[in-house]
C-alpha cells in the first residue's frame, strides 16, 4: 500500500492529526477517492492550489498519475512569498 505523508497542520484539520496514512490505490484519482471516503472534506481541501509529490516528483495536476504499492505521496501546501 502507498504511504501518504501530510504536513502537521493539514493533518490536524483533516485527519485528526494522522500524518502518515496507508492507502491501497493504483492512481491518484483512486487515492483521493479513498482518502475522501475515510476523511470527508479531504478532497475539497486540496482545491487551494496544493501540489503533490509522488515518489519525489512534484505534480500540479496529478489526476492520472500512477501510484505504486510502495509509492510515497506528499501533499505540499502553496508557498507564499513576494
Amino acid at each position: 500500500m502507498a504511504t501518504v505523508i501530510l504536513q502537521t497542520e493539514f493533518a490536524r484539520r483533516y485527519t485528526g492529526g494522522q500524518t502518515r496514512l496507508t492507502v491501497a490505490a493504483t492512481d491518484y484519482s483512486a487515492l483521493i477517492e479513498t482518502l475522501e471516503a475515510r476523511f470527508p472534506g479531504f478532497e475539497e481541501s486540496l482545491q487551494g492550489g496544493m501540489a503533490v509529490a509522488i515518489d519525489g516528483e512534484i505534480y500540479q495536476s496529478p489526476l492520472l498519475e500512477k501510484i505504486g504499492a510502495e509509492s510515497e505521496v506528499h501533499f505540499l501546501p502553496p508557498i507564499g512569498g513576494g
